[in-house]
């Protein structure tokens, strides 16, 4: 199963618990390899990924989403994680997943220090609920536990989500100019975060 790092012996889980009394929170866990491959998560987690594409996230996609290609990168990282090479942080709330995503290795000896977040998500009726800061700082704690010292992500420019990182202090680093293609004549900046732990 999942390894539940925000349990409700957590000071973090309480206070996010008293936010919201009488809806039950999500609860940050770590899928573990032999579960990734799970036809029931990989089915909650595409629709996920679809749902936010959909509804103007910036996480890969445009909208309408392309559910063939969201599946085929979907079971590329899902394959990384059963293999152990990459991890899966999720949100479940009763029973399903409703966040998620990948702290991906460098493939690297010179970049075992860090990791690369990707593909961070929440379901679109449960942001702006505390949701994203659980999964944020779930992350961290994830990647403390690893001994990595620094965790890198990228967003695309022009959606204001940079704020939102940099609430739990990240910052940037750099600017891929027009690194990001959303139709022609349509590019956009690619900007470079990294938190240190």
């Amino acid at each position: 199963m999942t390894s539940v790092l925000g349990s409700p012996g957590c000071k973090h889980w309480r206070r996010a618990r008293s936010a919201h009394v009488g809806r039950p929170q999500p609860v940050y866990a770590v899928v573990e390899a032999s579960d990734a491959r799970r036809p029931e998560l990989r089915r909650q987690l595409l629709e996920m990924w679809v749902d936010v594409t959909n509804s103007g996230g910036a996480v890969g996609f445009t909208a309408p989403a392309d559910v063939s290609a969201v599946a085929s990168t979907l079971d590329a990282a899902l394959d990384r994680v059963a293999a152990g090479t990459d991890l899966l942080g999720i949100l479940r709330q009763n029973g399903s997943a409703v966040g998620m995503a990948f702290l991906v290795d460098g493939g690297s000896a010179l970049r075992r220090h860090w990791r690369t977040i990707l593909r961070l998500m929440v379901r679109p009726e449960i942001q702006g609920r505390g949701a994203g800061r659980l999964l944020i700082e779930g992350l961290h704690r994830t990647a403390a536990g690893l001994g990595l010292e620094q965790l890198m992500l990228t967003t695309r420019d022009g959606t204001g989500v940079e704020a939102f990182y940099e609430r739990f202090g990240y910052i940037i680093v750099g600017r891929h100019p027009r690194a990001i293609r959303l139709a022609p004549g349509d590019d956009r900046d690619e900007l470079i975060l990294i938190f240190r732990l």
